[in-house]
């Protein structure tokens, strides 16, 4: 069965190669339009009345469930809508499939929001403040003692099988060396996260809109993304 394309509004990010890799995975046909981040695209109101949050990704599928076109923000959210509109990548009796949610909940709970802190104040923040560096990158070790202690007795992240569970939390850990981990600490980790590695479909994700996408060094970059631009209500 042929599917129209799926405009993804992204960037080469985490959360936009969470969604890029699952295309990939599916099969499903797509155009990635750039939100270019660091210029404040995020901001514009054609992208705000699909992603409210003014973050991506964001997704418009001409056919949804019911045949009519439907649009989605969070990148766990569109995870589930593409396993659910495929039905690959998350089990459909309720045990595994709960198993998998769980797992994504952690990633989006847990995973993104702390590992994106480390990434800040390691990397990011215009001054070294030691208590939240120390603060993150200690959470940061922790939660990747938790995956490695879960690999350590099941081959991906829910269980046996490759799941939106594995696709949310590996690009999270691809930028292990600036959170300030050694992989080799996490044998498991490190066995599965090479196997995920190695898989042609998240090769080809990862690559995606990623030669547009330049190392934040400008002060009106950080402003947009740090600064008060991003508080401002619209």
């Amino acid at each position: 069965m042929s599917h129209a394309p799926i405009d993804v509004y992204s960037w080469a990010t985490p959360n936009g190669h969470k969604v890029h890799i699952m295309l990939e995975e599916c099969g499903l046909p797509y155009r990635a339009h750039p939100v270019n981040i660091g210029k404040g695209d995020q901001f514009e109101p054609a992208f705000l009345k699909i992603s409210p949050n003014n973050k991506i990704p964001a997704i418009t599928d001409p056919e949804g469930a019911d045949g009519k076109p439907i649009s989605l923000f969070e990148s766990g959210a569109i995870l589930v809508y593409l396993a659910g509109k495929t039905g690959q990548f998350l089990p459909q009796e309720d045990r595994g499939r709960f198993a998998v949610l769980q797992w994504l909940m952690f990633q989006m709970g847990s995973v993104g929001p702390m590992l994106g802190q480390t990434h800040h104040f390691r990397n990011y923040a215009p001054e070294k403040i030691p208590y939240a560096i120390d603060r993150y990158s200690n959470e940061t070790k922790r939660l990747y003692g938790v995956i490695d202690k879960q690999l350590s007795t099941h081959k991906f992240i829910a269980g046996d099988s490759y799941t939106i569970a594995d696709i949310a939390i590996f690009p999270w850990l691809r930028s292990y060396e600036n959170q300030g981990i050694t992989l080799e600490d996490f044998p498991y980790l490190k066995q599965w996260f090479d196997g995920i590695a190695a898989r042609p479909a998240v090769q080809r994700g990862v690559k995606v809109l990623a030669d547009l996408r330049t190392p934040i060094t400008g002060d009106k970059e950080r402003e947009i993304l740090f600064g008060k631009t991003q508080y401002q209500r619209r």
